[in-house]
């Protein structure tokens, strides 16, 4: 329960300050000036938006995770027929493999505030191909887990396993194709202020998938 208790604590915090940084309680009817000579910006508004969208997603995904989080928690400690399955090895280096394409999304998110597109590219793509490869990882764990005998039904221990990863690898999936079309438009050469919005919502979102496979590792660690 203090895992999950500190994984809400943390995503709520970022999300509140994340939130207070979009200018929610800006007026720009009561903004004054020549008409259309300090009207608000329209990519900027679209920005806020678009991360204010970001961060309400954030929150749900969050709140989703957490809950899985307290019932595998809850779970573990109401019976005997719980068996907690061996932790395989090979989840840390598909742990390291999903820091790494987190890295590479926070360089091209930095590559993209500097106008540097080539570099973002470059970063974006191998960002995602790290990505694929944590993906790959979390199936030959499962074929690897399965062969040994530890199937979905055996006990609510494995069912939990599967859950837990099969529910974050989807969201993975999802945050590959948002990835996809990010690349696209740098590659495309897409109106730069696009692009670059484009790029920050990968960022943050990846950043957020590493956070909450850290928090369900360290979980299935804690058996």
């Amino acid at each position: 329960m203090a895992i999950t208790a500190i994984f809400l604590a943390v995503v709520a915090t970022i999300v509140v300050w994340w939130l207070s940084h979009q200018r929610l309680a800006a007026k720009p009817w009561l903004e004054q000036g020549v008409i259309g000579a300090d009207a608000p910006d329209a990519g900027a508004a679209r920005t806020r938006t678009a991360m204010i969208g970001l961060g309400v997603f954030l929150t749900v995904a969050g709140s989703l995770f957490a809950l899985f989080a307290s019932a595998y928690t809850m779970r573990m400690h109401m019976g005997a027929d719980w068996r907690a399955l061996p932790v395989p090895f090979l989840l840390w280096p598909n742990t390291a493999v999903l820091v790494a394409s987190s890295v590479a999304l926070h360089r091209a998110q930095l590559a993209a505030r500097g106008g540097s597109m080539d570099r973002a590219r470059d970063a974006l793509l191998l960002g995602g191909g790290l990505a694929l490869l944590f993906l790959a990882g979390q199936l030959l764990v499962w074929r690897q887990l399965d062969a040994a005998g530890y199937f979905v039904a055996a006990n609510p221990a494995n069912a939990f396993f599967y859950l837990l990863t099969a529910v974050h690898g989807l969201h993975v999936l999802g945050g590959l194709v948002a990835l996809a079309r990010a690349t696209a438009k740098v590659w495309g050469g897409g109106e730069p202020d696009r692009v670059r919005l484009s790029v920050e919502l990968c960022a943050v979102y990846w950043h957020f998938l590493l956070l909450v496979w850290l928090v369900l590792f360290a979980l299935l660690l804690h058996h």
